[in-house]
């Protein structure tokens, strides 16, 4: 590593050379705890869900591969790929989602990349569920994840050039539109909040913890000095919210009432 070290300060290679380069020296001790996408940032499909809530939730999130899961986030039953729902597309009543069902590829948090890599290369799969030594999911790695430790960053038609939140839509008026799984550390980062982030991992978690249910499509909480309208919920999880200032939402109370 010293030598590649003095080779980039002496110009003898390009920086982009010695940077993988030091990705694949550094890559056999890296453990999939190390990179995988945690549990709190996993977009779930349940087993239960209709095919249009299914279509929904693939349009906001935009992914190729997602987890599907009985009514307990630990209960895993495969993997779900986008493209294998094209052909109901039109004939929704003929949709059964355990037709489509794959099995997942399953993983310790304490595995080498190096061994995962190859376990990807060998079942051509591109997604591997994580779990802890309580058998758990605690998160997803995907193939892209694992060239990234050696390559940098792949940016691909989904990724946004500058860097900003996909969970988070900022709106007119200083208003957000929040996906409920946004980890709660994003959302104080980007909505300049002070939630704490120690009991709970994600917004919906702390909203459904004021309110002690699963609120309905249009109930509101404040907390905080925000105001969290849920935009869309169903019987299991809030989905999505709006959240702003509670002061610029009361200010337009009083105004309309004049």
């Amino acid at each position: 590593m010293d030598d590649l070290q003095r080779a980039n300060e002496r110009n003898l290679l390009p920086g982009e050379t010695v940077g993988m380069l030091q990705g694949v020296l550094e890559f056999g001790a890296l453990q999939v705890r190390d990179i995988m996408i945690p549990r709190s940032q996993i977009n779930f499909i349940y087993h239960e869900d209709e095919f249009s809530e299914i279509l929904q939730r693939i349009a906001e999130t935009e992914h190729s591969r997602y987890p599907v899961i009985d009514e307990s986030h630990d209960d895993l039953i495969g993997v779900l790929l986008a493209k294998d729902l094209l052909k109901y597309i039109g004939r929704e009543d003929a949709f059964d989602i355990d037709d489509i069902i794959r099995p997942a590829l399953i993983i310790p948090e304490s595995q080498r990349l190096n061994k995962l890599l190859a376990e990807f290369r060998n079942t051509r799969n591109h997604m591997a569920v994580v779990i802890d030594e309580y058998s758990r999911i605690s998160g997803i790695v995907t193939f892209e994840d694992v060239l990234e430790q050696i390559v940098g960053d792949i940016v691909d038609e989904h990724d946004d050039e500058e860097d900003v939140s996909t969970n988070i839509s900022p709106q007119d008026d200083n208003r957000y539109i929040v996906q409920a799984i946004t980890p709660v550390e994003e959302f104080n980062e980007v909505v300049g909040a002070r939630f704490p982030d120690d009991e709970f991992d994600t917004i919906a978690g702390i909203v459904i913890n004021e309110m002690g249910k699963i609120p309905r499509q249009g109930e509101e909480v404040v907390l905080d000095g925000w105001l969290f309208r849920v935009l869309r919920s169903d019987n299991r999880r809030i989905l999505l919210l709006e959240v702003l200032p509670y002061s610029d939402c009361h200010i337009s109370e009083q105004t309309a009432a004049l």
